[in-house]
């Protein structure tokens, strides 16, 4: 078992050094050309980096709200990997941070926010948010790994406490900053796909599945590096996360049963455009069939092997990007008028978006990115206990 988890352990290094190596000559390519060869422009202004800085956020939202829950109700059975959610968390918010930040026009006045925040504005919110929240994360991180075996019991005692009253002020934060980038999408009075007060809910709801998924994955993914079982935990976890699965696709299915029920028209085309457009095999093949009914399967009838659980969350978290370029691209690839796709026509003004090369270098970047700060704290931090090897008994499941 220690030889295949060391087979894997290279693997996962060799992904993410050859991703972060391959990834920076589009990083290098936007800060010495800029804009200028990224298929975005005037009529669609957000593209692949703004659906992959909310595909990281809402993991790490997810991620931090598994670790949460087992500090404050003091869930003895997934205790082991609360440390593990926790360096989640932290490494992919820095990632997404790092690509929106790179997906601005001026990157150098990105600190003008800590002074001109606009308060009457979401995303001057956001800004605070998000600060408070790696603040608090950087914290409890701290706080987690304060304590180890040798620690006197009184000592282990007043620290589960001051991480419980962390964790009880962390989750509502986190409601709120992944809410309000709901918020951003369903305050948008002009574009009827977003314009939703269902939107937020889909956003928080989305972030748990993801987050949770991803956490049972770098779980089950220890448990063969590690030679450590975690048996329980990924039963417990997997279960979770198909509760969470199947709420979000009920979520989904009401959504987009509404929209194409009434009729909108501004509303429907937008729906239309993600069911049966030219990328409608994005929706069909890769998020339903891929991402929602085989993990579905794998979680329900082979429910305590880890290897499935191991795939299943694993095909949910790749293909869960799949869902947030769905909410962002579509609504702007709907016209807000009538032929304004054929009256003006030049670089940036059309609609039939799809990522360049560069843009798909530096979202790979990012994500190695994470997976470089995840890996160094995996491997560095005392991230699991002494006792938690796995057993003869555990590691013959």
């Amino acid at each position: 078992m220690k030889k295949y988890g060391k087979i894997i352990d290279r693997f996962f290094w060799s992904l993410v050094i050859i991703g972060f190596f391959v990834g920076f000559f589009g990083i290098a390519d936007r800060l010495l050309h800029g804009h200028s060869n990224l298929n975005y422009g005037s009529y669609v202004p957000w593209g692949l980096w703004v659906a992959g800085y909310i595909y990281l956020i809402g993991i790490s939202a997810g991620a931090f709200m598994v670790a949460a829950v087992v500090y404050i109700f003091g869930i003895k059975s997934l205790e082991r990997i609360a440390k593990l959610a926790l360096i989640t968390a932290l490494s992919t918010v820095l990632g997404g941070l790092v690509l929106v930040w790179l997906d601005i026009g001026h990157m150098s006045r990105a600190w003008r926010m800590v002074f001109n925040s606009n308060l009457g504005s979401i995303m001057g919110w956001m800004f605070w948010f998000y600060t408070a929240y790696v603040l608090l994360l950087v914290i409890i991180l701290i706080r987690a790994f304060r304590v180890n075996k040798d620690s006197s019991p009184e000592a282990i005692k007043k620290n589960t406490k001051v991480l419980k009253i962390l964790c009880i002020l962390g989750i509502p934060l986190t409601v709120a900053f992944f809410g309000a980038e709901g918020g951003i999408f369903g305050v948008v009075g002009a574009r009827p796909f977003w314009n939703s007060a269902f939107t937020p809910l889909m956003f928080i709801v989305g972030a748990m599945l993801s987050g949770t998924a991803m956490v049972t994955f770098v779980t089950a993914m220890g448990s063969f590096i590690n030679s450590r079982g975690f048996t329980s935990e990924l039963i417990l976890l997997g279960r979770a996360t198909l509760i969470l699965l199947c709420l979000y696709t009920f979520l989904e299915w009401t959504e987009y049963s509404i929209a194409m029920w009434n009729s909108v028209p501004a509303l429907a085309a937008g729906e239309s455009l993600v069911l049966f457009g030219p990328y409608w095999w994005v929706f069909w093949i890769v998020h339903v069939c891929i991402g929602v009914i085989l993990p579905g399967l794998f979680l329900i009838f082979d429910s305590k092997n880890r290897q499935s659980i191991m795939i299943a969350t694993g095909l949910i978290v790749l293909t869960f990007l799949s869902v947030r370029l769905n909410i962002v691209l579509p609504a702007l690839a709907v016209t807000e008028l009538h032929g304004l796709a054929k009256a003006f026509t030049g670089p940036g003004l059309n609609f039939d978006y799809f990522p360049s090369v560069q843009e798909w270098l530096v979202f790979v970047w990012s994500i190695s990115f994470s997976a470089l700060i995840f890996m160094l704290g995996k491997t560095y931090l005392p991230i699991y206990d002494e006792n938690s090897k796995v057993t003869e008994e555990e590691d013959g499941k």
